[in-house]
């Protein structure tokens, strides 16, 4: 898909409707407690400013779920924008209406606008064509930018370009250009390592990346559905009996295909997770009945390690264990590290392992790491994302 970037458009004088990313977390205060995602959209804010743009920024924040909520306004997240660019952001208390329109229409070139929180309408995420249609006619162009919100068709990312032309912004453009990547012409060897909870959430990515990888890494709570398949125990981990038969399914599947897939040999495992009495690390793959277990093992750890010192492309969706508490998060630490002294192209999934690697300190090793976990999914099991097909073609 060859679509047009921010660069692609002349912004001299013209009203440029931009959709961010600005969902942010907040503490009970209403302080930003992490503004990395204000922070990723600078680059193409400053371009359209810099080209004499006229900017309406528009974002969404939290689940209001079509109601004015007081504690989901975008105030906090203008006054972020201001104190970042040092420049004044005036803040709207709506995102369409007869005041919204005046106060685009007197905006002047080099200045910003913020509407409201667009889920304050539920029009928003149903896509209603009115409600993108009245967005759109606040503009002339149209830049998204907002990656982790792609994989949805709502007003703001597919139903305006109906109307305007439209183009990827630097960040967009980024993820696209990486995943595009990844799905049509990774440098081998490619190796896939997946964590987290859930298989069902991991089996479209799977099926995918099984026609483009050389081995797949599996880790987290996932891993003990698929080691029950080749006869290992269990213990009392986490296990998804509905899974079965399809966990075995693509066991076969990547025999046929040549696709190494590598499961955990040994396991940090414990008695309880909430209270651990009793950590210990199995001797090799089998878990006690009793046990539960929480993190992958340290000669997992070293074969995994292996096989991320040899690859070329590496692919990491999904923790390996319990990251967030210390005592079950060596596993996953090490994971980050092998990538973060790999030469080979890094690209993190974004969600989960987005939040262990900034938890490890190790964000500016990767060469990426994507804005958009539901969004990097869904590229992932080889789908199109509206946001983006919807974008204007070269």
């Amino acid at each position: 898909m060859q679509k047009k970037s921010v660069k692609d458009l002349n912004l001299k004088g013209k009203k440029v409707l931009m959709r961010a990313d600005f969902n942010v977390p907040l503490d009970e205060s209403g302080n930003i407690t992490d503004d990395i995602r204000i922070r990723a959209a600078l680059p193409t804010v400053e371009y359209i400013l810099s080209q004499g743009g006229k900017l309406i920024l528009m974002s969404h924040l939290g689940r209001p779920k079509g109601e004015v909520k007081e504690n989901m306004r975008l105030t906090p997240v203008a006054k972020r924008i201001q104190e970042l660019l040092n420049k004044p952001v005036k803040k709207l208390n709506d995102c369409i209406g007869p005041e919204v329109r005046d106060a685009v229409n007197d905006i002047k070139e080099g200045e910003i606008l913020l509407l409201e929180n667009l889920r304050f309408y539920k029009q928003e995420t149903k896509n209603d064509p009115e409600f993108g249609k009245q967005l759109a006619s606040l503009g002339d162009v149209f830049v998204n930018d907002a990656f982790g919100t792609c994989h949805r068709a709502h007003a703001s990312t597919e139903g305006v370009t109906h109307y305007l032309e439209s183009a990827s912004g630097f960040l967009l453009q980024k993820e696209i250009d990486y995943f595009q990547k990844i799905n049509t012409s990774a440098e081998k060897p490619f190796v896939l390592i997946l964590g987290g909870a859930k298989v069902a959430d991991k089996i479209p990515v799977i099926e995918n990346m099984l026609n483009k990888v050389d081995t797949i890494l599996i880790g987290g709570a996932m891993a003990y559905t698929f080691l029950k398949q080749t006869g290992v125990d269990i213990g009392s981990s986490r296990y998804e009996e509905d899974m079965a038969d399809t966990s075995k399914s693509i066991l076969d599947k990547a025999k046929q295909k040549n696709v190494e897939i590598m499961l955990p040999i040994d396991h940090v495992v414990c008695d309880n997770i909430d209270e651990p009495k009793n950590i210990t690390v199995t001797s090799d793959a089998n878990i006690k009945t009793g046990l539960i277990g929480v993190d992958i093992g340290p000669k997992t750890v070293e074969v995994f390690q292996e096989k991320i010192k040899n690859a070329k492309t590496i692919v990491w969706n999904g923790p390996m264990g319990i990251f967030e508490k210390d005592e079950f998060s060596k596993g996953t630490k090490a994971i980050a590290q092998a990538m973060a002294e790999s030469s080979a192209t890094s690209v993190i999934g974004g969600g989960d392992s987005a939040a262990a690697v900034k938890k490890f300190g190790l964000s500016n090793k990767m060469s990426h790491i994507s804005t958009g976990g539901g969004a990097s999914l869904e590229y992932l099991e080889g789908k199109t994302l509206p946001g983006v097909a919807a974008l204007t073609d070269l």
